[in-house]
């Protein structure tokens, strides 16, 4: 712990971007604590952002002030990012107070960095400019104002697209990058990234949304060609009678409902796709099967029950993901407080391949396989 503190009290100045220090040790109190610097008249100082569940106190503190408080922030929480203008360092705390702090060089165009006191949040998104797909789908008026009712649907936007920002180094600028989103919906996020990485970006992009609804597939076809968004066409399929010959460089699936997640995933795999996002949806397979001596007191509770079953079904899959040479991240999609559906599983292919002992121990939970990992063992479903 004297090392990761040494370390974020050398990094508590000007150059610091934003830390976050999040997964408290104890539920109930604060969630989360989010420090970054502020220019309040001529003297830089640290606003502190302590989230409770309803509820956000800030303190303004000297750079001297928020050193001193470090050691007692940290023994209640299990988790610390912190960016600066060239690093990012990330620590995981254990019980016992041993903290494994990794440090990564980065780059951060800081010409114009705002650091007024009530600055507010720059989307990639911005308010103010109108975007022809957020306006006909409901999200923008035609002046470019997000209409409030929809505010939600503009930060899961926006929020997506940061997780498309964190990927881009791993999609290749010099040809075509092509992606397919299996239950595309009604395609808002597809649109984003279409917009997103072919008209600011520059990359040239084909990309195929996948639904089962037909109406909604045709509407989405005639508002691309409307928007001239000549590489972006829509299908009517089932996820798992999908095929494509050429190869795929990005598989996102959002909300695909119980297995579908799976077979999309599966898909993923065998196509040697780079990027897999992925947030399931209703994750029942395992909910009947869960076969534990250890945790049948609290299985008699069907909530939980259910919470842990969709948990495991998640962990199985990111791990089964690491056993195919993908390094795998487990991420908050959006706040618990707009959808309780909100892991998104994040995987990069890297050739790197775990072994299988973890999820043989996993599977020995349910005494059985689940259908991504009979999938991709060709065991047949």
């Amino acid at each position: 712990m004297e090392n990761l503190i040494k370390k974020i009290e050398e990094r508590i100045s000007v150059q610091l971007i934003h830390m976050t220090i999040s997964n408290p040790r104890v539920k109930g109190g604060i969630k989360k604590i989010i420090i970054r610097p502020v220019q309040l008249k001529n003297e830089i100082c640290f606003q502190k952002s302590s989230y409770e569940e309803k509820k956000v106190f800030h303190d303004n503190l000297t750079a001297e002030e928020c050193r001193g408080q470090m050691v007692s922030v940290l023994e209640d929480f299990k988790q610390v990012e912190l960016l600066t203008e060239t690093e990012r360092l990330t620590a995981l705390i254990s019980k016992k107070g041993k903290a494994t702090v990794k440090i990564k060089k980065t780059e951060c165009n800081c010409k114009e960095r705002n650091l007024s006191h009530n600055r507010k949040k720059e989307y990639l998104i911005p308010e103010g400019t109108p975007i022809p797909y957020l306006v006909d789908l409901g999200v923008m008026t035609k002046e470019g104002k997000i209409v409030h009712s929809r505010y939600d649907k503009y930060r899961q936007i926006n929020r997506f697209l940061e997780f498309i920002e964190d990927i881009l180094v791993n999609l290749p600028k010099e040809r075509l990058v092509r992606i397919l989103d299996f239950g595309c919906g009604k395609s808002y996020l597809t649109f984003a990234m279409y917009e997103y990485l072919h008209e600011r970006k520059g990359y040239q992009v084909e990309m195929i949304g996948l639904d089962l609804k037909a109406d909604v597939m045709e509407n989405c076809n005639e508002l691309a060609v409307k928007y001239g968004y000549e590489n972006l066409k829509f299908y009517t399929g089932d996820i798992a009678d999908y095929e494509d010959e050429n190869p795929i460089d990005m598989v996102v699936t959002l909300h695909a409902c119980d297995t579908a997640t799976d077979y999309a995933l599966e898909k993923a795999v065998r196509w040697n796709a780079k990027v897999i996002l992925s947030v399931p949806c209703c994750q029942h397979e395992l909910n009947g099967r869960i076969d534990c001596e250890q945790l049948a007191p609290i299985m008699d509770f069907g909530l939980l029950k259910e919470r842990f079953a969709a948990l495991l079904t998640d962990g199985l899959r990111a791990k089964l993901l690491e056993e195919q040479g993908y390094q795998v991240q487990i991420l908050e999609f959006i706040d618990m407080e707009h959808t309780p559906k909100n892991i998104l599983i994040r995987g990069v292919y890297t050739g790197k391949k775990a072994g299988e002992e973890t999820v043989d121990r996993c599977n020995a939970l349910m005494n059985s396989q689940g259908t991504l990992q009979k999938l991709l063992r060709n065991e047949g479903c």
